[in-house]
């Protein structure tokens, strides 16, 4: 009776509307709640479900610049949150991302925190007992970009094996894969295996490192028998055909989102005589060669910070501008092939023998020199990218759209 008296003449319809109003309120809230759910959450954002595994132990830490949570480093955040680090491992280019590819990496000290760093890319590439002493957990947060040579795959895979035999627990905070939307290439020959290659996997495997510690550990890769004490802490609100711009450089020579995705296609030509750029302002985004004439593009490679003595430094390079290029989602050896066709009666030789180490192949080089179409060679990898994928099928975390 009282609601009556307070909303007038025509309560039924008043009632009505402001029930309308509640629905509407609950839906909007609901909406809201659903897109906070979605909301996209790294592994290492997602404190509930690891920071209690780390409270009263030796934590070492595998990073660099890209192992941030939001805008503070994971070593600032963990520290602040009463964890104790013990160690940070850097991979290459050091704990700060800033030397140049190639370049080996001393050990020293964060002048921050005063917490020692040991080097996985300078006298050793994987931990020793005495570097692993009275740590009892290693966490690993390092932004990957989908390719089998790319060095933080061979790090995580090391330290993996060290944790191993030593009995220590190895966690992932996972990262989305910037090229996590394809898989392509020639599966790995195990004949050819180093340390930018140590799998049976192609050149774009399409995985997360969290999902590819899991198959690691899952096919025995790590040797002798070994099994890691593995925990992956996913990411929320990923999908592996959901674009990711990386907010930080991954490593000096990827500036920006374009060179990351020609990155899989351009870094084979890190193994022949065609520069992809180091030594410019926007490496990864071209390729050039001096006795390449048919252009009047050119850059000067100029040795810097981020690449030192880079690929014909000093003289003019002739080629393509790829700032603008609608990559696609497959590796793409049309460059490839007509820089061979262009340079092949050149004095220089085109290939080098590095070019073998990153393929993972002896058999890319000899269709490319025998006159293979690009199709041709494609083909030749269908089956080994076929079985790859449906062995990796019981290691994948994130479905193809979140």
């Amino acid at each position: 009776m009282q609601i009556k008296a307070k909303q007038g003449k025509y309560p039924i319809f008043q009632i009505a509307y402001l029930i309308l109003l509640l629905t509407m309120f609950s839906c909007q809230a609901k909406n809201s709640i659903n897109l906070t759910e979605n909301e996209l959450k790294l592994g290492n954002e997602r404190f509930t479900d690891y920071l209690q595994l780390l409270k009263g132990k030796n934590v070492g830490l595998v990073v660099n610049q890209s192992s941030l949570v939001k805008e503070t480093h994971l070593v600032d955040t963990l520290l602040d949150l009463g964890i104790k680090i013990s160690t940070i491992f850097s991979p290459e280019h050091g704990f700060r991302g800033e030397a140049a590819d190639g370049i080996t990496v001393s050990d020293g000290k964060d002048n921050k925190t005063g917490i020692p760093i040991i080097s996985l890319y300078g006298k050793t590439k994987k931990p020793s007992m005495a570097h692993l002493e009275g740590i009892e957990i290693i966490v690993f947060d390092i932004q990957d970009v989908g390719t089998r040579f790319y060095t933080y795959l061979s790090t995580m895979h090391l330290v993996m094996e060290a944790c191993a035999e030593n009995k220590i627990k190895f966690m992932v905070l996972d990262k989305p894969n910037p090229n996590g939307h394809y898989v392509d290439g020639p599966v790995l020959e195990l004949a050819h295996r180093s340390f930018v290659g140590m799998h049976p996997i192609p050149i774009v495997h399409g995985m997360t490192l969290g999902e590819m510690a899991q198959m690691i550990n899952g096919e025995g890769w790590l040797g002798l028998d070994l099994k890691c004490d593995l925990k992956v802490v996913p990411i929320k609100g990923w999908g592996r055909k959901d674009s990711y711009s990386l907010p930080i450089r991954p490593s000096p020579n990827l500036p920006n989102d374009q060179s990351i995705a020609l990155y899989p296609s351009l870094c084979l030509f890190e193994g022949t005589t065609v520069s992809v750029g180091r030594g410019t302002d926007y490496p990864f985004t071209k390729v050039g060669h001096p006795s390449f004439r048919d252009t009047i593009y050119s850059f000067m490679p100029l040795s810097r910070k981020e690449s030192i003595y880079p690929k014909h430094e000093g003289k003019t390079c002739y080629g393509i501008d790829l700032s603008n290029y609608q990559t696609k989602a497959q590796l793409d050896l049309s460059f490839l092939i007509l820089f061979y066709n262009q340079l092949k009666t050149t004095q220089e030789s085109f290939f080098k023998r590095y070019f073998t180490t990153l393929a993972g192949t002896e058999s890319l080089q000899k269709q490319i020199e025998e006159g293979l179409s690009e199709q041709e060679i494609r083909n030749s990898w269908k089956k080994g990218i076929e079985d790859f994928k449906n062995n990796r099928k019981k290691y994948l975390i994130y479905a193809d759209t979140k």
